[in-house]
């Protein structure tokens, strides 16, 4: 994903053992601390890196409509391609900017608007319901009156219709606004909406930076107690956040996964999830 603003933070939310529970509370209650590498990126990267990909990788992200400043969606159609490689699903959706609401009304109504284009999308691709769609907030910091109202207007029109809903956004403390968190903020202020978050936090520590290791860390260890999925290293490397993280990056500043020649320059984000399917995507 591209990135604007401060970094992004996300938490995924998978099928409960206890109501009310998250992955997260659950795994810490039940002793439990397996977790699951995963992989995102804005394009799809073909049909024939897959069976590599998925030597490193459980699940991918999955863009239901254009990614951040792209044309067009390559991962349309994909969803039973990938599927049958393997792969558990992150869903996302790109949501608005700030310059584009406006209003409290008029973010509200973009709202309601682009959960229901994202619902569709979700459907046509062969998700099932209770597909768990995640908003990607690209803009960190305290969320503004009307990105308050897009965001919880969005999430209510997806729990409308039976979808579950879920935001990317940062796990970073903003610098200013008193280190405010993003996704702590998003979350104090949802008002009981069930919300699950994938939080991104590329500064190393803690992250490991360009990294694949076996067993994948915690989400936990993102800095953000909530989180059931952590995207740990972005592509490129950003300089401002990232700048203590080891030298595991490619000389370009990119995050290339193991088995597949960085000639392809096929980079990724890197993630992981307390689940192999963390948005509860696959079917049948």
């Amino acid at each position: 994903m591209r990135r604007l603003g401060i970094p992004l933070a996300l938490v995924t939310w998978s099928v409960l053992l206890c109501p009310g529970a998250s992955l997260a509370q659950q795994s810490a209650q039940f002793g439990r601390a397996s977790a699951y590498l995963g992989f995102d990126r804005n394009d799809y990267p073909g049909d024939q890196v897959l069976e590599q990909l998925r030597q490193t990788f459980a699940y991918t992200g999955f863009w239901l409509n254009h990614p951040p400043g792209e044309k067009t969606n390559s991962w349309a159609g994909k969803r039973q391609t990938l599927q049958s490689a393997g792969f558990g699903f992150l869903v996302l959706f790109n949501g608005r900017l700030y310059a584009g609401l406006k209003t409290v009304a008029n973010a509200a109504r973009l709202g309601r608007s682009d959960a229901e284009a994202a619902v569709a999308s979700a459907r046509r691709e062969g998700f099932p319901a209770g597909t768990i769609i995640f908003l990607d907030q690209e803009e960190g910091g305290r969320m503004l009156p009307e990105q308050k109202a897009y965001i919880y207007a969005w999430v209510d029109g997806i729990a409308a219709a039976a979808f579950r809903a879920g935001v990317y956004c940062s796990g970073i403390a903003a610098k200013e606004d008193g280190g405010v968190i993003t996704a702590e903020d998003i979350r104090q202020n949802a008002a009981g909406r069930k919300i699950a978050f994938w939080v991104a936090n590329d500064g190393c520590p803690p992250s490991p930076g360009c990294a694949f290791p076996r067993p994948a860390p915690s989400p936990a260890q993102s800095g953000i107690e909530f989180a059931e999925g952590w995207q740990f290293a972005q592509s490129p490397k950003r300089p401002d956040v990232a700048a203590a993280c080891p030298a595991n990056y490619s000389s370009d500043g990119s995050c290339y996964p193991p088995g597949i020649d960085a000639a392809r320059h096929l980079h990724v984000d890197v993630d992981t999830a307390f689940s192999a399917d963390p948005s509860q995507g696959r079917t049948p």
